[in-house]
């Protein structure tokens, strides 16, 4: 049996790739590994756009609802699963489709990473409690000690990555900055298709309704029901996904009067189209320095164009 390629499928939020994967199955036998770190978390669903059962009973989904939101997910956890998967749905003889807009994850599948210690919960919890008595900019600075390259280049409230460098010095012993480069995981060459609008306002359009669409089908009662469990703060990597991080925040302001038409309603409204815009505009940079075949997503003819740019990447791998 012939191996069917791996391809990837990426772009800015709101660009299309869910649809122009569903569109690929109609086509070919696709399973679909999700490269997204938001997909990852049970119990997040509107605000991640999360594929809808029917959608994920049509074409094999994969990556998605692995882990409640109190845990965190990295890098290297997404290389070794989609590593694996990428063999278990070739083995099938299916076209393993990797789709999402988490950039992170597709350059470190491409380029490898670092052989970094993997996450240690006691001392994430200490580092937690610390920073709870003493402040993010308090562990800066004694990262800027430990690691003066590293605090170099993140900014005083940078937790997560405070956070990891930190865990890395206490677990290793070496500053993060010396360990970057020394001991390199192997990259996995995927052929990219990148969908990129040639008109922003265009995506900046498209942003706007969807985030409108996600608040009128019940976003803030989500975020209600996550924060109800008691178990969540906003210093969580889940929670710090673009749109929960501004809806944590509006409920922190305006509590049960967050109601459509309440002043906090307005403001969750632009500072979450304004995060989102801001995610995308990163994912195109990120984009820009990836070798990539690009299909223009606000072509009228977009999903057409699509559907051509895989049949030549899967038909010029085989």
């Amino acid at each position: 049996m012939t191996t069917l390629p791996a391809i990837a499928v990426a772009g800015p939020t709101a660009s299309g790739k869910s649809a122009l994967a569903l569109a690929a199955a109609q086509r070919w036998p696709v399973e679909i590994v999700s490269v997204d770190s938001a997909l990852v978390y049970q119990g997040m669903d509107i605000g991640t756009a999360k594929p809808t059962p029917a959608e994920r009973a049509a074409v094999p989904h994969h990556l998605i609802d692995l882990l409640p939101p109190t845990q965190a997910y990295s890098a290297a956890q997404f290389v070794a699963d989609a590593r694996r998967l990428i063999g278990e749905v070739q083995a099938r003889g299916r076209v393993p489709l990797l789709v999402g807009g988490t950039m992170l994850y597709f350059k470190a599948l491409a380029d490898g990473l670092d052989a970094m210690p993997a996450a240690d919960p006691a001392v994430r919890a200490a580092l937690d409690a610390r920073a709870a008595a003493e402040g993010w900019p308090a562990l800066h600075a004694e990262l800027a000690r430990v690691d003066p390259a590293t605090a170099a280049r993140l900014p005083p409230n940078d937790a997560q990555r405070i956070q990891r460098a930190l865990e890395v010095w206490q677990l290793t012993g070496r500053p993060l900055s010396a360990i970057h480069g020394a001991t390199r995981t192997p990259g996995l060459a995927v052929p990219l298709l990148a969908l990129e609008p040639a008109d922003r306002p265009w995506l900046h359009r498209r942003i706007a309704e969807r985030f409108d669409t996600m608040l009128a089908a019940g976003f803030v009662d989500e975020v209600r029901a996550l924060r109800a469990r008691g178990d969540l703060t906003p210093e969580l990597p889940a929670m710090r996904c673009v749109g929960y991080r501004q809806a944590w925040a509006a409920l922190d302001a305006e509590g049960d009067a967050l109601q459509p038409g309440s002043p906090g309603w307005a403001t969750l409204r632009e500072t979450g189209i304004a995060a989102t815009r801001q995610l995308a505009k990163r994912q195109l940079t990120w984009l820009r320095g990836m070798d990539r075949r690009v299909v223009a997503c606000d072509a009228t003819d977009a999903s057409a164009r699509g559907i051509d740019a895989l049949a030549a990447l899967i038909e010029g791998q085989r």
